[in-house]
């Protein structure tokens, strides 16, 4: 987004305004990457109306941003995340962990260092290796090799670890924040509230006379831009969620974040008792297992769940 002119956002965030009832205390977050190109723009940005700017930094290392594809060194990553806070009061940056050749004291070190220009809010990822990427093929010749899943674990337990200890604990699976400084955008899909995806390729979820349907655009630009000329948008047909589907994308985006999901919300997705869905022979056993607390209003997984979570899913679903 940050490759856009400045004033291209403001044109996009006035017409919101006037389509939308807006809050004063509303979050405008642009991503950016760490290039001269974009960061020299963020001071415009803010006069636009963007008031968070994100950064997509990924490693602090330059032999580990060279081989994830980045453009930019860990030099010009610091260099955006310093202007960043000097011109946003609310900032973010991510990096990945679980890449190749990464030990679990080099990634606390690393840690440690980020900690040193990291404001209230920061996103780390474990490295996936997705099917159809050029790292998928990459992985399957033999080219490189990413920890194991046991290794992967005791990063992620590291990194609770560390960020616990800096004040930034997780209040989801990969976002740790200062009390306060989370990301209202991010909480709104794991929430499971309304979201519009309106540019070439974003999904969204609206809730339109009591049905909320799954939304989505057009992936090419080309394509999607000739359809939002021809018929003033460039959606595919809005496609209706059974009350099924609620319950489970509910389920699956709660348990992402450390409060849980409300169990009222899981009755209310799915149309009926959330005990119906879910026998309570399973949370007894993942209870037991202490992968999840026994629920009182919110259903819970621990840390210990959270790390195993598309297991524990699979199981409950």
């Amino acid at each position: 987004p940050s490759l856009m002119k400045p004033e291209t956002v403001e044109l996009i965030l006035s017409h919101i305004q006037k389509k939308w009832h807006i809050s004063n205390q509303i979050e405008m977050t642009l991503e950016a990457n760490p290039t001269s190109i974009e960061i020299d723009k963020f001071q415009a940005f803010k006069s636009a109306g963007v008031n968070r700017v994100s950064v997509g930094v990924q490693a602090l290392k330059d032999e580990d941003l060279k081989f994830l594809g980045r453009a930019h060194s860990a030099q010009e990553a610091r260099r955006a995340i310093e202007i960043a806070q000097s011109v946003f009061d609310r900032s973010s940056f991510d990096l990945m962990y679980a890449r190749p050749g990464q030990t679990v004291s080099g990634w606390i070190h690393e840690l440690q260092d980020a900690l040193n220009i990291m404001a209230g809010h920061v996103s780390l990822y474990q490295l996936t290796i997705e099917s159809g990427t050029p790292f998928f093929t990459s992985y399957a010749r033999g080219e490189f090799t990413i920890p194991d899943s046991d290794l992967a674990a005791d990063l992620y337990e590291a990194t609770q670890d560390v960020m616990g200890a800096s004040g930034r604990p997780a209040y989801e699976i990969s976002n740790h924040a200062k009390p306060g400084e989370e990301s209202r955008h991010n909480l709104s899909y794991w929430m499971y509230q309304d979201y519009a995806g309106i540019g070439p390729g974003a999904h969204g979820r609206l809730t339109l006379g009591g049905i909320k349907y799954a939304t989505r655009a057009h992936r090419a630009p080309d394509i999607w831009l000739g359809r939002v000329n021809e018929q003033g948008h460039g959606a595919h047909p809005f496609e209706p969620i059974s009350r099924e589907g609620r319950f489970a994308e509910a389920l699956m985006m709660g348990l992402r974040l450390t409060q849980g999901v409300e169990l009222g919300r899981l009755t209310e997705e799915g149309g009926r008792p959330w005990q119906d869905k879910i026998p309570t022979d399973k949370i007894t056993s993942l209870v037991e297992e202490g992968l999840i607390l026994r629920p009182n209003t919110h259903l819970q997984a621990t840390q210990k769940g959270r790390a195993c979570l598309n297991a524990v899913l699979s199981y409950l679903l």
